[in-house]
């Protein structure tokens, strides 16, 4: 049986807000074992962001959050004071932000802000920092590294910095390590480099990996599972083989059929597309929250609170009344990144 590393259930984060109170994640679970990469996926605003940092204890101050069980390593972490928390950022999880560009201090050097790590977890001499600093950058591609820890941010380019950000969070070799989506800001070529690397590193640190993106290409190449959100809830979640070969939620289908297959879409071919606007969070929602762009939807969909539901096999749970009445999806959607 794998290591259990982060174990996360019932997540909630409510933000006031002039309207009312804003749910953006409402009773969200999943959990991450050792050597795994869990993929949070899902559109822009559905609470991805706010879920790392909630488990980072890095939401903005007047939030609250909430959750039945949020443990690290079997640590609970609700219950931990600012100080404590301070002390497993950094050593037991880390997280790699989204942007590299502003991320890293400019008032300090690169050396400076890769040995604080150490220097403040596990009061090593400032010499064997310095040394881990140098084997890391080196380990992750900057070079000439000892060179590299006297310059400043603004001298790195946009994937130097997100590679110095990938080596400051594995600086203590944390068990678990929350990246952001960490290739937004970068171009096309890089992204790849750096969605290997952390691949790369992940197998050869033994550490698990929580992925959040909104690019399914990228999740089909690395996740081990994925967790499908949409409008602060798991709409799906399963095996990444599982919800590729055979997507439950009407969701899931329409960001697969979103992207173009490789071999089978044509030049001038129309892409799928999901009409609609995502909800607003603001307030109580009553029924399923896609239901207003759901092709499937019908009138049970909008009067009760629809449960995630662990499908047949054990493999996928499902937010959806009806998705065993759904047909299965077309395999040109299922194939998208074949």
């Amino acid at each position: 049986m794998n290591e259990r590393v982060l174990t996360v259930e019932d997540l909630r984060v409510e933000l006031p807000v002039p309207a009312g109170t804003l749910r953006a994640v409402q009773g969200v679970s999943f959990h991450v074992d050792r050597g795994e990469t869990l993929c949070i996926v899902g559109e822009s605003g559905c609470g991805k962001t706010l879920t790392a940092l909630a488990v980072m204890n890095l939401l903005p101050a007047r939030a609250r959050r909430a959750a039945r069980r949020m443990e690290l390593e079997g640590r609970e972490l609700r219950g931990l004071s600012e100080r404590a928390m301070a002390n497993v950022r950094g050593n037991r999880m880390a997280m790699i932000f989204q942007e590299p560009m502003t991320s890293l201090n400019p008032a300090y050097t690169i050396g400076n802000q890769l040995e604080e790590a150490l220097l403040r977890h596990r009061r090593m001499p400032r010499a064997r920092a310095r040394e881990r600093a140098v084997y890391l950058l080196d380990r992750v591609g900057v070079r000439p590294a000892a060179s590299r820890l006297k310059q400043y941010p603004h001298q790195l380019s946009g994937g130097l910095r997100q590679r110095v950000m990938i080596a400051m969070a594995l600086m203590c070799s944390p068990a678990l390590i929350l990246a952001d989506e960490p290739t937004t800001a970068l171009d096309v070529t890089i992204q790849a480099q750096i969605l290997n690397l952390l691949a790369e590193l992940q197998r050869e640190f033994a550490m698990g990996l929580v992925l959040i993106t909104h690019d399914l290409g990228v999740v089909a190449r690395i996740a081990t599972r994925v967790v499908v959100m949409y409008a602060g809830q798991v709409a799906e979640a399963g095996t990444a083989a599982a919800v590729f070969a055979a997507p439950a939620h009407p969701y899931t289908r329409g960001l697969l059929a979103c992207i173009p297959v490789p071999g089978r879409t044509r030049r001038g071919d129309h892409l799928g597309t999901i009409p609609g606007l995502v909800p607003s969070l603001v307030g109580e929602m009553r029924g399923c929250h896609f239901a207003s762009r759901c092709p499937h939807v019908a009138p049970v969909c909008r009067r009760v609170e629809v449960p995630l539901e662990e499908t047949i096999g054990g493999e996928r749970w499902v937010r959806c009344v009806r998705h065993a009445e759904i047909e299965p999806a077309p395999r040109q959607e299922r194939q998208a990144t074949a």
